[in-house]
């Protein structure tokens, strides 16, 4: 058979590391016996010579070496008329930066093909069968049913601010603002960024004085750039001041890359503050992600913490993201740091505490709104990645959770908040009319 290899990456990560990963990939396939066409180094960006490469082959696979958006590898699919194949990397749990962060790149593709009604074969792991990868039946959609629980009504009057647009490639962030005010009666207000820079930069230093107090007793803040964290702790202030003055609940925010080219702070420490005063922010624009947070709070009465699943072995996975979890789920004193691939202050350092969790996400897989739930405990363990992360023994097993985010085409995004709350949350789906899709059930 030929095949037709994409090898995507992107410089933000770990590039030596993938390179080794790309080696190891490219060794087994051409261990495999099968004709291997297309690029043999790492793809840090669309290629068009690339496709007409692998225009001929029997069947696309799309190397998944680290994070990248959907956007060329949807593109590549939709216009490969063969069968498509997605394999991605893992790296190990060593308490460092998240090197490749490849299997959150093949959570945004397993969306957007969803969404482009495109069946795929996929594999996550150094070693695979690439026999059962280039010849196996492709993901058969994973759908919820009706919910048979006690409808739970949610509040109609939510409030969500969208700062900017989302990132380019990110499907999952899509959201039409009147289906989603006829199902939850949220209503977004739209702002653009640079007002929210504009903001920060004109905020009085009385009116920051407030957030550097909340920091300073983070370890490790003295190592920061002042500058930086005086740009970070800005943001606190003008979002805070958003929501005072337009009623915010939540709010979904572009955090990157124009708060580090363009501003020069994070946005992610600020977001951790707000989010433990009960006001949750979505990263990356992700509205829904943002009404999800404000359901799942109102559900649960506690703060929430939008993750991403970053990695999944036999027995348990990785929620991450760069530093924003709300400080009250520390396992111990959080620490301050800087972001691990843009280099800038604030951000929040720790491992999740040990204790039972619920994930929820108001989703839009195959464009279809349902309510996907997964329960689970958070261990006792070292942290995974540096930022804000927790290692999670799901209670269905971890290899069925993953599979059936694979075939749902779950979005990349879901909130985390401790306690079980599955029962009401299935409430929550009965009283919205949606289907419920338990992960792993």
């Amino acid at each position: 058979m030929k095949v037709g290899i994409l090898p995507l990456a992107r410089p933000t990560f770990d590039v030596p590391f993938a390179e080794e990963k790309l080696a190891a990939m490219l060794w087994a396939l051409d261990a495999s016996g099968h004709e291997i066409i297309g690029p043999r180094d790492l793809l840090m960006g669309p290629d068009e010579g690339a496709l007409e490469v692998v225009a001929g082959a029997d069947i696309l696979l799309i190397l998944q070496v680290t994070f990248t958006d959907a956007a060329f590898a949807t593109r590549a699919a939709m216009g490969f008329e063969g069968p498509v194949a997605i394999w991605a990397v893992p790296e190990p749990r060593l308490g460092g930066r998240l090197r490749l962060n490849a299997f959150c790149g093949l959570n945004l593709l397993s969306h957007a093909l969803g969404l482009n009604d495109r069946r795929f074969t996929w594999a996550y792991g150094d070693s695979v069968d690439l026999d059962t990868l280039l010849t196996g039946a492709p993901v058969e959609p994973r759908v919820g049913v009706p919910s048979e629980a006690a409808p739970v009504a949610i509040r109609r009057d939510l409030r969500i601010g969208r700062i900017g647009e989302r990132p380019e490639g990110f499907h999952t962030c899509d959201y039409d603002g009147p289906a989603l005010q006829a199902l939850t009666g949220a209503r977004v207000t739209e702002l653009a960024l640079p007002d929210l820079f504009a903001r920060a930069r004109a905020l009085p230093d009385a009116e920051v004085a407030p957030y550097a107090a909340k920091a300073a007793d983070l370890g490790g803040l003295a190592d920061l750039d002042a500058g930086e964290l005086d740009r970070s702790l800005r943001l606190a202030g003008a979002l805070d001041g958003l929501k005072a003055e337009r009623g915010f609940d939540a709010m979904a925010i572009r955090c990157w890359p124009e708060t580090f080219t363009e501003y020069g702070g994070a946005v992610c420490g600020p977001v951790s503050m707000l989010g433990e005063a009960r006001t949750p922010c979505a990263c990356e624009v992700d509205v829904y992600g943002a009404v999800t947070q404000a359901i799942l709070q109102d559900v649960a009465d506690a703060p929430v913490f939008l993750a991403d699943l970053v990695d999944m072995d036999a027995e348990t996975g990785v929620v991450w993201h760069c530093g924003q979890a709300p400080a009250s789920m520390a396992a111990s004193a959080p620490g301050a740091t800087v972001h691990t691939n843009r280099k800038q202050a604030l951000l929040l350092e720790f491992p999740l505490k040990a204790g039972r969790v619920t994930l929820f996400r108001l989703s839009q897989a195959y464009g279809q709104a349902q309510a996907v739930i997964a329960t689970g405990e958070v261990l006792d363990r070292p942290m995974a990645f540096t930022g804000t992360s927790g290692v999670v023994r799901f209670d269905r097993g971890a290899e069925a959770v993953c599979k059936d985010v694979m075939a749902s085409g779950l979005e990349h995004h879901m909130a985390l908040v401790y306690g079980d709350h599955a029962e009401a949350l299935r409430g929550v789906a009965a009283g919205l009319g949606i289907p419920v899709l338990e992960l792993g059930a």
